[in-house]
């Protein structure tokens, strides 16, 4: 017999759908649920190409406004700063108008600042554009997620959640091969403008896909009950205000949930080609390639963790792939060959993004029914601005702790990031599993039921009796 934490994490029987029932579901599907999953799909990856545009051509910023490296990266910060704002904006909008027109909205607007960014002349033009772009980028997780998996069968949610969630390392592979092919031949500018027509293809599909069934229903009720559009809004307002009044303890507890996977995400990305340059003493073309290993690994564990929560549930699976994250901490910084860090990578960022690919199913069940977008896209960003500072730490701890090694037949003192990325990741594992356990789990929660926020109530009507509302349904999954 399990432990009794270890039983309370797995769903209730009558909510783990069988292998059967997927592959039923997935048969079901119509033309316009694929569209409408890969369309939010889309709009995800093209956040991560304009993100990483700037990480991939520091470099060459640097030279173009005669700064250096640690002031260019001013401007990843500012976009990291600034995405809450977006977050908060767009997830407002979207929930209180519906989810078509609010992402078309926000991907022409990040295209038109990514455009905008290949023309800059001066370093403070630069700085200016990236900080608005920064809200911008901020809807786009939000949006997107929400408009992906709402419109899916409850038995695909976790598998959908995984490939949804992973949209962002194919973006950064996308940027890479961008960065590569084209910015070789000719300049920084070209990854920008690349970016911009990818994000402004990505606005021009969603535009052509029709509204969220969901939000197509409640427009046809206001319709019927003759509800106008300030009335709405005054609904809207009223609920925004009952909800985080109701709420706000389930706020504070999303925000560290995030906090801590992001600290596991940047603390093991962010800093990880300059630990294997420095301190493996790998050339660059090699940590790229190391870097490109990982990726893969990542694709392959959100998958995989989507996929597994359907059946063993959301907290239990990002446990179990936090657990393996710690695990594979000696692979990941003990070797000194490529080979053996290059497997150690793989299964490391299998373990980062395995938990990372139950985060959008688990926020969208988790978020109050009819806030999918604000409060899913909020409680991400302001995570990811907290953990922003995961380099920083780990650069300053660099500087503590020391290794040698042999380069040219001559001993060098360098960072040794391998020790301090052991002791940063495993503190960060630690964490996220103690909070993961005491959060809560709506599993299977058929959200897509619920009322939207302009139409005055705030539960789900569900074929399940377990989840008659999101407190109810969480106390019961939790008896």
């Amino acid at each position: 017999m399990a432990p009794r934490f270890i039983r309370e994490l797995i769903p209730r029987r009558e909510n783990r759908a069988p292998f059967c029932a997927v592959v039923v579901a997935l048969k079901s599907l119509t033309l316009m649920q694929w569209v409408l999953f890969w369309s939010g799909w889309l709009a995800w990856t093209c956040d991560a190409i304009d993100f990483f545009a700037v990480s991939l051509t520091v470099p060459l910023l640097s030279k173009q406004f005669g700064k250096s490296t640690s002031a260019i990266t001013t401007a990843l910060t500012l976009t990291l700063l600034f995405r809450s704002v977006g977050a908060m904006i767009f997830g407002i909008v979207s929930d209180r108008f519906g989810r078509k027109w609010p992402l078309v909205v926000n991907l022409i607007i990040c295209s038109a600042l990514e455009l905008g960014t290949g023309f800059v002349n001066t370093f403070s033009q630069f700085l200016a554009v990236r900080a608005l772009f920064g809200i911008a980028m901020g809807g786009i997780w939000g949006l997107s997620s929400s408009s992906a998996l709402e419109n899916l069968p409850v038995e695909l949610r976790g598998l959908a959640s995984g490939i949804l969630q992973e949209g962002y390392v194919v973006g950064s592979l996308l940027a890479a091969v961008i960065n590569l092919t084209l910015v070789a031949k000719h300049t920084w500018r070209v990854i920008f403008w690349t970016g911009a027509g990818i994000t402004f293809f990505a606005a021009v599909i969603r535009a052509l896909v029709p509204e969220s069934a969901f939000f197509s229903r409640t427009k046809e009720q206001g319709n019927a009950n003759g509800t106008n559009t300030s009335q709405k809004t005054k609904i809207f307002i009223r609920e925004t205000k009952d909800m985080l009044e109701r709420h706000w303890l389930l706020c504070i507890y999303a925000v560290l949930l995030m906090t801590v996977l992001n600290f596991m995400a940047h603390g093991s990305q962010d800093l990880y080609p300059t630990y294997l340059e420095t301190t493996k003493g790998f050339t660059a073309h090699s940590a790229s390639i190391a870097t490109i290993i990982s990726n893969c690994g990542a694709v392959v564990g959100g998958a995989i963790g989507g996929w597994a929560s359907q059946y063993i549930g959301r907290r239990l699976t990002i446990v179990i792939f936090v657990l393996l994250v710690g695990a594979f901490i000696p692979l990941w910084v003990l070797p000194s060959s490529f080979s053996a860090l290059s497997v150690g990578a793989f299964c490391f960022q299998l373990g980062v993004q395995g938990a990372w690919g139950v985060i959008p199913i688990q926020l969208a069940e988790m978020s109050p029914p009819a806030f999918r977008a604000t409060f899913p896209g909020v409680v991400y960003q302001l995570g990811n601005m907290v953990s922003s500072a995961s380099a920083q730490i780990e650069a300053t701890g660099g500087n503590h702790f020391k290794t040698t090694i042999i380069e040219d037949g001559v001993p060098t003192v360098v960072p040794d990031y391998a020790t301090v990325q052991a002791i940063f990741i495993g503190a960060v594992v630690a964490l996220a599993v103690i909070i993961t356990i005491i959060g809560p789990e709506n599993h299977s929660s058929h959200f897509e039921k619920a009322d939207a926020a302009f139409e005055g109530e705030d539960k789900v009507i569900s074929d399940n009796p377990s989840q008659v509302s999101y407190g109810e349904a969480d106390e019961k999954s939790r008896a």
